[in-house]
């Protein structure tokens, strides 16, 4: 039996709702997608809900136009600097031990492990199992089955601002929507585009967006650090406006179409033109200028997200080096000056094994909406997801009275 599922992406530049469907092989077909430029949203975060609620609710009516699907729920993308994570161990004894390790051990563990102090003004969204220890014997994947008495685990704890989070979903369920689930925007793009090995040996994704950037570190199979910086492709456009006094929508044009993140790259004999603000007359502006204007912002942002990664003390550890999406990603040289910030071998990564709307989908700006879709398909896999929707606040309790008896 097919199943229907839809990832909303909210940027702060775009809007893109994608209905994806799976078969009974598990095989993945786009067969929908509403694509509209954002309004009330600034680096990830909705400051008007009016303006946020009207443009969801485009975007939601071109993709159910597309897919001729009525759209009732769907995953929704999380990004902003008010998202902060830490790592957590929690551990317990096993009930019975002639069972082995069960599920319900698992998630008293994880329980254990999200038992921490969070300010009042945020919640936990994600507690991802990093690995398990029983008995003292580290490395283990899925202790399930497992004979112990002493079950441990290392969590990565993910918390966002609950203000941010109620004005998100607020603006979803004002579009008519239903939030399946929030998730990390890093986490969506590294299910897109990253692949099964580079997870293993160790990854950076670094999903460079117009407001944000989200960063993610995966080792082992999964993720190790996360956060997301408030600068994006937005600031080099904003530097391209000033220093070519050009209105936005020109610099962001120019910027698409001419940029470049290499000045020594750019041939001096290059050329383009462009209506600044106050000239009735096309300008002639050489590239070389536009590439400078850009590379210094882009050598700004890589070298943020560089920084991060030595914050994270993981540095030493990340052999496949980085992987670059969204929007910012597409940017012609970003990859050679990343190369030379990072030290590390670099790719932009756009959605991988897609069918169905492939050339309307497979670049690097749509990694978080498809990573939705695939975090969707694999919702009954893995342990602890966060369960928003109209009860966010009240999630803790809720997830509390499971584990109750009666």
């Amino acid at each position: 039996m097919e199943r229907t599922i839809v990832g909303i992406d909210v940027g702060s530049s775009k809007v893109c709702t994608l209905v994806g469907e799976v078969d009974d092989e598990g095989d993945l077909r786009m067969i929908g997608v509403g694509l509209v430029p954002s309004r009330g949203i600034r680096k990830g975060v909705v400051v008007n809900v009016a303006d946020a609620t009207a443009a969801i609710a485009a975007s939601v009516e071109k993709a159910e136009r597309t897919s001729g699907y009525k759209i009732e729920r769907a995953y929704l993308s999380l990004s902003g600097a008010h998202l902060s994570s830490l790592n957590s161990r929690g551990v317990v004894g096993i009930s019975r031990r002639e069972h082995g390790i069960t599920m319900e051990d698992v998630d008293r563990a994880l329980d254990a492990a999200r038992a921490i102090a969070v300010p009042h003004n945020q919640e936990v969204v994600h507690v991802i199992p990093r690995g398990y220890i029983v008995d003292g014997q580290s490395g283990v994947r899925d202790p399930v089955g497992m004979y112990g008495f002493r079950l441990e685990v290392e969590a990565h704890i993910v918390t966002a601002s609950s203000t941010a989070i109620q004005n998100l979903v607020k603006c979803v369920e004002g579009a008519g929507v239903e939030v399946d689930e929030l998730v990390l925007a890093s986490m969506a793009a590294g299910d897109a585009v990253l692949t099964d090995t580079e997870c293993e040996m160790g990854v950076v994704l670094a999903d460079i967006g117009a407001g944000t950037t989200d960063i993610a570190i995966f080792i082992d199979g999964t993720v190790w650090h996360t956060v997301t910086l408030g600068v994006g492709g937005e600031y080099i456009t904003g530097d391209i406006a000033i220093g070519l006094r050009l209105p936005p929508d020109v610099a962001e044009g120019a910027k698409i179409r001419h940029g470049h993140a290499r000045a020594a790259q750019v041939s001096p004999e290059e050329r383009f033109t462009v209506s600044p603000f106050g000239e009735e007359t096309p300008r002639i502006v050489p590239r070389w200028k536009l590439a400078e204007i850009i590379e210094a912002r882009a050598e700004e942002i890589l070298s943020m997200v560089q920084q991060e990664i030595k914050r994270s003390g993981y540095d030493g550890l990340l052999p496949a080096g980085v992987v670059l999406c969204g929007g910012t990603a597409q940017l012609s040289g970003l990859q050679e000056l990343g190369r030379e910030i990072f030290g590390l071998p670099v790719r932009v990564g756009t959605p991988r094994e897609l069918h169905g709307l492939v050339d309307t989908i497979s670049n690097p700006a749509h990694a978080v909406s498809v990573g939705l879709i695939r975090w969707g398909m694999t919702v009954d896999t893995r342990p602890q997801r966060s369960k928003p929707g109209p009860s966010l606040g009240n999630r803790f309790l809720d997830w509390l009275r499971a584990f109750l008896p009666g």
